[in-house]
């Protein structure tokens, strides 16, 4: 028995490393770590770049002859004219012929063909980009809605704790007989609805980082750091209208695609055309007479194109899905324009809002509180200018938050519209 409990021991100790699970993964922090993650790791940016090299090695085979053909015909193999019994083998048969032939097309085609795939595979290419920018744009704006929610969730802590302080200061007016029962019990209402607001932004936080474990493929074994830092913004010599559109119009993911559908449009335009031509395909022939070879023949052969009505019908589908593609990327590009004009509009609005309030707004609240509190406790001031100011300093707080979050958006809105970071 002691013998099989070591044994077992063994075999435990054995098989430990195989299950050991792996250590846990610290990622996040900074924005950077996780675009960094995601793009070695996410499995949809990976499929998008399988995509495009698959797309890229369509390229050779698009220009490329097509194989050859060899044919082999069999005459008499009944053998009725040499008085013998059938067969299949060449030289016990009355002769046996060979063709040899390859197909031509005509000047320029396997050209065209290749420039259609690589106009293709350009379009693959871009669409991955497009995609990365995408995923990574729905990373940063996760980034920064975290953080936004981490701020005011320690924002509302602030002010729960200051509420309490204030309903503390109340308890003890009204026990020493200065105030009345009615400000103690408005400043436990106020501590409540403080508390459940608390709740929910401690449940968007949660939530953000759902969303940002999803970005990240949903990797196992990962631990994520809540975001220590916004991004900061660029100078406003980068953020110039006229920069930014000319970036746009090189960097774009989506114009670059629209750029391959024109090109890929264009060339299989110009291969229907060249479809008015005839291909060619050439051929040789050895006869085989029993065990030499008696003659030699040589093969050419045309198509002959009579179908003129389908063939302008095509010729009229590519100017039109040439003419669709130009008109597309004119609609991308305005649309894009635009969106790009309204998110630097929205960037400099937060930019004030932000300055405005941590400058003005937010520190005069902080002093009308103070003073309020301080009037209070001396019974200079009823309870409702201290709610007031109360909630004027929340609001504040709550200005400077959104307008630091929007100004992430907007930043995030433009690297995403002129394709690269700023």
């Amino acid at each position: 028995m002691r013998c099989g409990s070591i044994l077992i021991a063994l075999l435990l100790l054995a098989a430990g490393p195989a299950h050991a699970a792996e250590p846990e993964q610290l990622i996040g922090g900074q924005v950077e770590s996780l675009l960094e993650f995601a793009r070695s790791r996410h499995p949809e940016f990976a499929a998008l770049r399988a995509e495009a090299e698959a797309a890229a090695e369509r390229v050779e085979p698009a220009g490329a002859l097509p194989d050859p053909m060899l044919r082999t015909e069999l005459r008499d193999v009944t053998n009725e004219n040499l008085d013998a019994s059938p067969n299949l083998l060449p030289p016990r048969i009355g002769g046996a012929r060979y063709t040899f032939s390859q197909s031509l097309p005509w000047f320029g085609k396997r050209d065209l063909r290749r420039g259609v795939a690589g106009a293709g595979a350009d379009e693959a290419q871009a669409r991955a980009r497009a995609g990365w920018i995408d995923l990574a744009t729905r990373i940063k704006l996760t980034y920064a809605q975290h953080h936004v929610h981490l701020i005011s969730i320690r924002y509302a802590q602030e002010n729960l704790d200051l509420m309490r302080r204030v309903a503390e200061i109340a308890r003890t007016r009204y026990a020493s007989g200065f105030g009345n029962q009615q400000d103690a019990l408005r400043a436990q209402s106020e501590i409540i609805a403080m508390e459940t607001d608390l709740v929910m932004l401690e449940g968007e936080s949660a939530q953000a980082s759902a969303r940002m474990r999803a970005l990240l493929g949903r990797p196992e074994n990962i631990t994520l750091r809540p975001p220590e830092k916004l991004r900061l913004l660029p100078p406003a010599a980068q953020l110039d209208m006229a920069a930014l559109e000319a970036r746009l119009r090189v960097n774009n993911p989506q114009l670059a695609a629209d750029d391959a559908r024109i090109s890929g449009a264009e060339k299989g335009r110009d291969l229907i055309q060249r479809n008015r031509y005839p291909d060619v395909n050439l051929g040789i022939s050895p006869t085989q007479t029993r065990n030499r070879v008696s003659e030699w023949e040589l093969m050419f052969e045309i198509n002959i194109p009579l179908q003129q009505g389908s063939r302008r019908a095509q010729e009229r589908e590519a100017e039109l899905n040439l003419e669709a593609a130009r008109l597309r990327r004119q609609g991308n590009l305005n649309q894009s324009l635009a969106e790009l004009s309204e998110s630097l509009a929205g960037l400099a609005v937060a930019h004030r809002l932000e300055s405005l309030v941590s400058t003005g707004l937010l520190p005069q609240a902080e002093l009308n509180l103070n003073a309020a509190l301080s009037a209070y406790e001396n019974g200079r001031a009823d309870f409702a200018a201290v709610l007031d100011a109360h909630r004027q300093l929340r609001r504040a707080r709550g200005e400077l938050v959104k307008a630091r979050g929007d100004q992430q958006i907007r930043l995030a809105e433009i690297e995403k519209l002129v394709g690269e970071e700023l």
